[in-house]
C-alpha cells in the first residue's frame, strides 16, 4: 500500500513526496482510513511507529476538504501532549505535512512568556498543540476557549496519567463541544488508560500494531549488576570503549542527571542534560546539540525525554532502572527507529533487581547479563574527578548519581513514576510534637493562663482585638473589609 492509495488530498501527497515518504507504517495504514471517515479512534503503538502522521494526515485532509474561518481565541484542532519537547515535535511534523496548505499551527506550553502566547492566539489558530497546564492557564485568563474544537487528540495518554494530568484532562474534556472527532493514542494500554479513553471516545475503532507493553524487536538488551556507587565508573568506561553514535542516558532525578554530566565532562567526554529544572531555552539548545551531532550523549529524566524523537540513537543506557516497568518500554523505544538496530544497556544495583524482574516479566524478554570488566576495581580507582558546576562546586565523593542525592532537594522529578509511586505515610498522619494542640480534640482551644490574653484583651480573658487593617483608622478602601470582618 502507498500513501496515494489512501485517498489523501493532493497537497498532502505532495508534502509526503518531498520527504520521500511513500509507504505508510502499520499504525498509519490501519488508522488513516477510519479517521478519514470521521470515526473516533483508540490507537496503541510503541514509540517510533509513526503515530504522529497517523493522526496528522487524515486531520489535514479534513481541513483541506472543509475550509472555514477559525474562531477568535480558539482552535479547530486541539492536540494535548504531556511534555514541551513532544508538543514542539508534533507541531514541526504538522508544518512539514501542511507545507502546501495555508494553515496556522501554534504551540503553547510552560517555560515561555504567556503574554506572547496570548497575542499569538487572539486571531485563532487552525491547529494547536498544548500541554494541559499552560492551556488551563490561558483559559482561566479568558484568553482562549475550546468552543471551536472539531478534532481532539490525546497523545501519549499513559504518560499523561504518570505525570498526574488526569484531573486537568477531565476538566478540559468538559469544555469541549459535544460534536467532535476524538483520537486517543498510547504506547501502552493498562486498565486505567482504557478507562480514561472510554470517558470521551464514541464507538471508537481500535488499532494496535504491537502486543501490549512489548519492546522493539530490533533492540538488543543487556544488563550489568553493579553497586550503585560504582555506576559512574562503569558508565565512563562504557562510553569510552563502546562504538556509540548517539546515546540517551536515563537517570531518575534531575540532580542525578547533572551529576552524571559533570563526571563525564571531568573525563573529557562531552554531554548535556535535559530535565525539568532547565529553562525552555536550555532544553531546546541541548536537544538541538544532540540532534545535530554536536554532542553524542544526552542525559535525561523520563519526563523530559518522552518527547525526544531523534534519529540515529544507537544506545539507550539506563543508569538507573525505572520502578515502573512500562517506563522501560518508552526509554528503549528511543533507539531502533526507522528500521535501524539498537542497543539497550541497564546498570542494575542490588535494590533494583526487583525492577528488572518486573521489566522482564512485562516485556517477555530476558536481558543478557554482561559481567563487569576484569580490571573494574582499577577503573573505579582511576575515575576522574567531576567538572565543577556553575557555582564551582563538585558532586559528593560517592558520585553515584543517587545516594549522594538523598539530601535536601533530591526528590524525583515532579510527576515522574518514582515520585508518584513512592510510599507515603497514611493520609492525615503528621509527626506529633509536644505542642499542646497536637493532642487536643478538633475545635477546642487551650485556655489561656491568667494575664496571658491576646494584646488588648482583659486579663485572663484570652479575648482578641477586632481586626484593623493598616492605614488611617481602617477607612477608605479597607472600611468595607473591616465591617465585614466585625460582622461575622
Amino acid at each position: 500500500m502507498q500513501f496515494q492509495d489512501l485517498g489523501l488530498a493532493e497537497p498532502i501527497i505532495r508534502a509526503l513526496a518531498a520527504k520521500n515518504y511513500d509507504t505508510p507504517t502499520p499504525i498509519q495504514a490501519q488508522a488513516i482510513p477510519p479517521l478519514l471517515e470521521g470515526r473516533d479512534l483508540c490507537g496503541v503503538a510503541q514509540t517510533g511507529t509513526g503515530k504522529t502522521a497517523a493522526f496528522a494526515l487524515p486531520s489535514l485532509d479534513y481541513f483541506h476538504r472543509n475550509p472555514k474561518h477559525t474562531p477568535l481565541h480558539s482552535t479547530r484542532m486541539l492536540i494535548l501532549s504531556p511534555t514541551r519537547e513532544l508538543a514542539a515535535q508534533i507541531a514541526d511534523s504538522f508544518r512539514d505535512y501542511a507545507r502546501f496548505m495555508r494553515l496556522t499551527i501554534a504551540t503553547v506550553f510552560g517555560g515561555v512568556p504567556i503574554n506572547k502566547q496570548i497575542r499569538g492566539l487572539q486571531a485563532g489558530v487552525d491547529i494547536l498543540v498544548a500541554t494541559p497546564g499552560r492551556l488551563i492557564d490561558l483559559i482561566e485568563q479568558r484568553a482562549f476557549h475550546l468552543g471551536g474544537v472539531e478534532i481532539f487528540v490525546l497523545d501519549e495518554a499513559d504518560q499523561m496519567m504518570d505525570m498526574g494530568f488526569i484531573q486537568p484532562l477531565k476538566r478540559l474534556v468538559k469544555m469541549l463541544p459535544k460534536e467532535r472527532q476524538n483520537l486517543f493514542f498510547s504506547a501502552t494500554m493498562p486498565k486505567e488508560i482504557a478507562e480514561l479513553g472510554s470517558q470521551f471516545l464514541n464507538d471508537p475503532v481500535r488499532v494496535s500494531v504491537a502486543p501490549q507493553s512489548t519492546t522493539a524487536e530490533r533492540v538488543q538488551q543487556y544488563a550489568t549488576f553493579v553497586n550503585q556507587a560504582e555506576k559512574q565508573a562503569l558508565l565512563t568506561h562504557t562510553v569510552k570503549t563502546e562504538e556509540i553514535d548517539r546515546a540517551l542516558i536515563f537517570t531518575r532525578t534531575k540532580h542525578g542527571a547533572d551529576r552524571v554530566v559533570r563526571y563525564l565532562e571531568g573525563a573529557g567526554i562531552a554531554a548535556v542534560a535535559i530535565h525539568g529544572n532547565k529553562s525552555q531555552a536550555q532544553r531546546t539548545a541541548a536537544l538541538q546539540a544532540f540532534r545535530h551531532g554536536h554532542v553524542k550523549l544526552l542525559v535525561a529524566t523520563d519526563i523530559a525525554a518522552r518527547g525526544i524523537d531523534v534519529s540515529g540513537v544507537s544506545h539507550v543506557i539506563n543508569f538507573e532502572l525505572p520502578n515502573v516497568a512500562e517506563q522501560y518500554v518508552h526509554r528503549i523505544g528511543r533507539t531502533a527507529r526507522a528500521g535501524a538496530d539498537g542497543i539497550a544497556v541497564s546498570f542494575v544495583a542490588d535494590d533494583e533487581r526487583p525492577f528488572l524482574r518486573a521489566i522482564e516479566r512485562i516485556t517477555r524478554v530476558k536481558c543478557e547479563v554482561v559481567p563487569l570488566p576484569e580490571n573494574f576495581a582499577e577503573i573505579q580507582r582511576n575515575l576522574p574527578k567531576p567538572a565543577p558546576d556553575r557555582r564551582g562546586a563538585r558532586p559528593g565523593p560517592r558520585g553515584d548519581g543517587r545516594r549522594a542525592d538523598q539530601g535536601r532537594g533530591a526528590r524525583p522529578e515532579r510527576g515522574s513514576p518514582d515520585r508518584a509511586h513512592r510510599p507515603d505515610r497514611p493520609q492525615g498522619e503528621r509527626p506529633q510534637g509536644d505542642r499542646v494542640h497536637a493532642e487536643r480534640p478538633r475545635g477546642e482551644r487551650p485556655a489561656r493562663a491568667a494575664g496571658q490574653g491576646a494584646p488588648g484583651a482583659g486579663a485572663g480573658e484570652g479575648a482578641r482585638r477586632p481586626f484593623r487593617p493598616r492605614g488611617k483608622g481602617g477607612v477608605g478602601q479597607h472600611q468595607g473589609a473591616v465591617r465585614k470582618f466585625e460582622g461575622r
